[in-house]
């Protein structure tokens, strides 16, 4: 069973880019995570390679900012997004 710890949510899917809009609502974010996006049809787990605020990279996000991460398959709004915690 993995560990995992909230951090968000979709609001967005950019379907030409794969990347995927997310409100951090319950923690941070940092590339290099390990995360888990789930929702009714969705079960994905990637490692965040790059993430972008405004169009501007950075390595890590704060709960409250919203962020975009490319993702390598489709994922939909309100998907549930967890960081994997690795032991």
């Amino acid at each position: 069973m993995m560990e995992k710890e909230k951090v968000g949510e979709v609001f967005h899917y950019f379907t030409k880019a794969g990347v995927a809009a997310i409100n951090l609502t319950d923690s941070y974010l940092q590339v290099g995570d390990t995360v888990l996006m789930q929702g009714v049809t969705t079960n994905l787990t990637q490692k965040v390679e790059s993430m972008q605020v405004e169009n501007t990279p950075v390595q890590r996000a704060e709960m409250g900012q919203s962020v975009g991460i490319k993702v390598s398959e489709k994922v939909r709004e309100k998907d549930l997004v967890y960081r994997v915690i690795q032991d």
